[in-house]
């Protein structure tokens, strides 16, 4: 099995959906049946064989750096990647980010309000065999956004039913393959290396424009618990569902 070594956790988020618990403390502090999201994530890393993670940070900072510095680090190298300036989204947090990492090996991408119980080192172990640049977990489930993809799960465009708007890797969209994206990835360090973008910025646009020369693939598994606890009617979920599915 095909071990992770390292992650970027996004926790810089100023956690609007989540107030007035936000108001106060981090998104990343907000407890589930006692125990802050942060906390739940940075275990399950560790669990999957984890040992370098970088944690981007913004909104009530220095309490997540209290808060890690009070466990020891969770007896792990945990790092803290400072959005103060400006907070950059996904693709902006990953490339400020990625000097704290190892350059050759892969990296773990993990939103801090997502729970899931996905194995992390199968879908590690899928990314390696497909060769891929960038993996991302994802389900067949109700969303308003949707990645699209073709019958062999190779990332082929984007859907938005809000907006309106969506983008075509390829020409056809015939038989498209609409799929959640669940906020959990895999990226190899030469997709890093191909981003032109600057400042702020989303990984999906990165993602959508590199699908046309690089294999990106979604990894299905639609049995697997995922909850975004973004939001207090989700939160509110997630103390019953946590201890139902065990995560």
């Amino acid at each position: 099995m095909h071990s992770l070594k390292q992650a970027l956790i996004f926790a810089a988020g100023l956690g609007t959906r989540l107030r007035p618990l936000t108001d106060r403390i981090p998104k990343a502090l907000v407890e589930i049946n006692g125990k802050p999201m942060l906390e739940r994530l940075i275990e399950k890393l560790i669990a999957a064989g984890i040992q370098n993670i970088v944690i981007n940070i913004h909104h009530f900072s220095k309490l997540i750096i209290d808060f890690v510095e009070k466990h020891n680090s969770f007896g792990v190298n945990i790092q803290f990647s400072d959005e103060a300036d400006q907070l950059l989204d996904t693709g902006g947090g990953l490339k400020k980010a990625f000097s704290l990492f190892d350059p050759n090996l892969p990296l773990l991408l993990h939103n801090v309000d997502v729970v899931s119980n996905v194995d992390l080192n199968q879908l590690a172990e899928f990314h390696k065999e497909s060769e891929s640049i960038a993996t991302l977990f994802v389900q067949k489930r109700i969303s308003s956004r949707y990645l699209l993809f073709d019958e062999n799960l190779k990332l082929c465009g984007w859907r938005n039913y809000k907006t309106g708007e969506k983008i075509l890797v390829f020409n056809n969209d015939d038989k498209l393959i609409e799929m959640a994206f669940n906020g959990i990835h895999i990226v190899n360090p030469q997709l890093v290396k191909l981003i032109t973008e600057e400042g702020k910025f989303s990984i999906i646009p990165v993602y959508l424009r590199l699908a046309l020369s690089y294999k990106i693939f979604g990894f299905r598994n639609d049995d697997a618990f995922y909850l975004d606890v973004g939001n207090n009617e989700n939160l509110a979920k997630a103390i019953s569902l946590l201890k139902k599915y065990d995560v």
